[in-house]
Order: C-alpha cells, then structure tokens, then sequence
C-alpha cells in the first residue's frame, strides 16, 4: 500500500450541484483516485444530480465518520457548505475551484490530477481556519436559532425595509450603537467575502482574530474593527422591518425588534489542505489583481 493510500484509504468527492460541465471532472477525479489505490465514496447530493455509475453515494453526514479526505470540486460556496458538516469530524479538504474567485478552492481544474497526485504523496501543508457560532435568542420568549459559519454572519436589512439600528456589545460590554444597512461578523477567512466588499480589512487567515465591519453605516465613524477570536460579540436590534440574519449566505433567518444574536468562536475549526508552495498572499496578489496595469486586465496577458 503506496505512503498516500494509508494516509487517505477513503476520500469522499463532492461536486458543485447542477453544474454544466461538472461531470467530466467529477468522474475524471474519482477514477484517478481509484487507479492510485483510494476507495471513493460519493456525496449523495452530488450523485442525485451527477451520477457516477460504480461509485457508493451516501449523505455527508453518513460519510463524515467513514472518509479520512474530502475533495470538493466547486466554487467557494461549495466549499463552505461542506466545511460546516465535516468541520466536527476533523476531515480535512482540498478545494478544486470550478466556480469564479476560489479562495477556498484554489486548485485550478486543468492541473488536477498533477497536483492531487503530489498532495496525496505528502506534499502538502495544512491550514486551520477559524469558525463562527451564531446564536439568535428571539425576543419575548419567542424561542432560539443556532448556525455557524466559516465566511460570516451577517445582520441585515431586508429588501423592503430601511436602515436598521442595532447595538453591539463585547464580553459583555456595551460598545456602540449604529444604524447601518447591516453589520457583517466576519472570520480572517472571510474577511475576502462580503466583508471585503464592505471595505473591511483583509486578515490573514492565521490571526486569531474577529472582523465587525458596518454595512454602509449612516454615520462615517463607524468604521470596521477588529477583535480577539475569543471575544463575545452580541448584537441587539433596536428597530428596523424586515431584518435578517445570514450565515455564510446560506442559513437564514428572519429578525424581529428586541432579537439578540450572540457570535463567538465555534468549539471547532475546518481543515484545509493546500499544495506544498501555496502562498496565500500570493493567491490573494494574482485573484484581485493586486500590482496589474489597466491594459494587462483589459487584455487578460
């Protein structure tokens, strides 16, 4: 048995759901894993809309206990979702970017199997990233909501209503009232999501950090700011309509006037696996085109 297939006797192969296109790798990957010695198993997501004949699906929760990889092909939303189930289990994740940006999935599909290969052989380095825990306490007894999130959380106004005004307080303690658009509680891994977007800073994933950035607030001395990843952020919103909370954009839930969301860090982190010469800043330099001319982007040289 080869150094790779006793460290990853089993991978799970995730795909990017309803993807045009998706298939040919999809299968390309899972048969290259099994000419090198891997057992593959299907996520039963990706198998409902891709099937790949020969290969057992199961759900990812089922598979969560029974792989010791997960290799997901997607874009970073893909990535994200995945994170938060295997986070608990400790499985580690390479990331095969199919979808725009990729800072999570950073392997470019035309050097796939090149890549893998050499990861799989130990030539590679892993990164911890740090994880949200959300907890939304509705007011009047009205009962609780949990999620977590690798990106952020985000309290929002709603596409009906107007600004909402909010108090934040840490470790207890009051810190400020705001009336913003929204308040976005990001990780350093998503200090290059909405956050960036939101004029937040950008951290390196390896700063034990929290990131509270305003969502166009109506007064310019709220600006973003960073905290501790052991502090306790708690936001209560004082009034607005229409008001949510978001988690990595993809579990969402309504507010209501006097709703509280507690942030902290999560009890665990997601695993990330990189090739050997991964540079962050390097990714970073080459996606947002850090030091590019106007004429280099116009004509993509």
């Amino acid at each position: 048995m080869s150094a790779s297939v006793q460290a990853f006797p089993t991978i799970a192969l995730v795909g990017r759901h309803a993807t045009p296109g998706i298939a040919e790798p999809l299968g390309r990957l899972a048969s290259f894993l099994v000419a090198r010695g891997h057992r593959v198993l299907i996520d039963a997501e990706t198998a409902k809309f891709t099937p790949l004949p020969g290969y057992p699906a199961a759900p990812i929760a089922d598979l969560a206990g029974r792989v010791n990889l997960a290799i997901v092909i997607g874009g970073d939303g893909t990535m994200l979702a995945i994170a938060r189930q295997l986070a608990p289990f400790g499985v580690p994740l390479i990331g095969i970017n199919q979808g725009r940006l990729g800072f999570l999935t950073d392997i470019a599909l035309s050097d796939m199997e090149t890549v893998l290969g050499a990861m799989l052989d130990g030539d590679n380095i892993e990164e911890t990233r740090t994880m949200l825990d959300a907890t939304l306490t509705r007011t009047g007894g009205g009962g609780s909501e949990h999620a977590e999130a690798l990106n952020d959380v985000v309290v929002n106004r709603g596409g009906l209503g107007g600004m909402i005004d909010c108090a934040v307080a840490i470790d207890g303690r009051f810190a400020y009232s705001m009336r913003a658009d929204g308040l976005i509680v990001a990780t350093p891994t998503g200090s290059t999501a909405y956050a960036l977007s939101a004029l937040g800073p950008i951290v390196d994933p390896a700063v034990p950090a929290i990131l509270l950035v305003p969502v166009a607030p109506h007064a310019f001395t709220n600006r973003p700011t960073v905290v501790r990843d052991s502090a306790i952020i708690e936001i209560a919103l004082l009034g607005g309509k229409d008001a949510s909370l978001h988690c990595d954009g993809q579990a969402n839930f309504p507010l209501a006037e006097g709703d509280r969301v507690v942030v902290r860090r999560a009890a665990h982190h997601v695993r990330l696996l990189h090739p050997k010469d991964h540079d962050h800043f390097a990714m970073l330099r080459r996606k947002l085109h850090w030091g590019e001319s106007p004429e280099r982007l116009r004509t993509g040289l």
